[in-house]
């Protein structure tokens, strides 16, 4: 179940975190993973991995937020089943204490950069028989999160699009769908609450955990987990929904 074989997947912000999981996840399903990133050497360092287990990956050093850099790329890999839109930033701040430079670099990277890949991968997805696009949005886009703003901005527009381009190309047999985790430990995390929190890390951390009813971060592995089923064929009549990766978060904080 769940094989991946023959297909070709793009997954942006592939070098760490959840999009790392995901690409080694759909490696070894047998997929032909294409890692978009930023970081060009920790796209290397994911692929170096997924080959040392007999996967088949590639890097590509890509500023998401640029769509000239972005088709160029969707251009020379050709061929598309599957697209994984993860790549984000995060940012902390109130309406009125975040600037405006800050507002529109969170918006080009979170909000344009997965229009960018969407505008260069529907063409591609139109030729799959079993084309299906994921989005990674969050519990931000659906509940107040404090000192948050621009980054609940961001994943509720991911949150938008995703059931829009669901609809938009049902007839074209493109799945749509999204994925809202809460607080997930990476080593975005780590960094995040040293420098953000430096002296109070372990305080912190174990705040940030015991936000969620079941007294814990989740783990990328559990994203790339929802994440494989939703861009499997089992997946088929599955589109235009969202699915919160909460530890109850949602429903049961209160």
């Amino acid at each position: 179940m769940f094989s991946l074989e023959g297909k070709t997947a793009i997954i942006t912000g592939g070098g760490s975190g959840i999009g790392k999981a995901i690409s080694v996840l759909f490696a070894a399903q047998g997929a032909a993973v294409h890692i978009i990133e930023l970081n060009a050497a920790a796209a290397e360092e994911t692929v170096k991995e997924i080959k040392e287990k007999q996967g088949l990956a590639f890097a590509h050093g890509c500023d998401v937020s640029s769509q000239q850099e972005v088709a160029k790329i969707f251009t020379q890999i050709g061929k598309l089943d599957i697209l994984v839109n993860n790549a984000g930033i995060a940012h902390i701040g109130k309406a009125d204490t975040t600037s405006e430079e800050d507002f529109t670099k969170v918006f080009e990277v979170n909000v344009k950069g997965a229009y960018n890949t969407l505008f260069a991968g529907i063409p591609l997805l139109k030729k799959s028989k079993t084309a299906v696009i994921l989005n990674m949005a969050s519990i931000a886009a659906v509940v107040g999160i404090t000192d948050r703003f621009a980054y609940s901005m961001s994943k509720g527009a991911i949150f938008a699009m995703t059931m829009s381009v669901a609809r938009d190309y049902m007839a074209d047999g493109i799945r749509c769908n999204s994925i809202s985790p809460a607080r997930v430990h990476t080593p975005f995390v780590d960094g995040f609450i040293a420098k953000n929190y430096a002296g109070q890390e372990e305080e912190i951390f174990a705040k940030l955990s015991k936000s969620q009813p079941v007294g814990r971060m989740g783990r990328p592995d559990e994203v790339a987990s929802l994440a494989l089923y939703l861009c499997a064929e089992e997946s088929g009549f599955v589109t235009g929904n969202d699915y919160p990766l909460d530890g109850g978060f949602i429903k049961l904080n209160n």
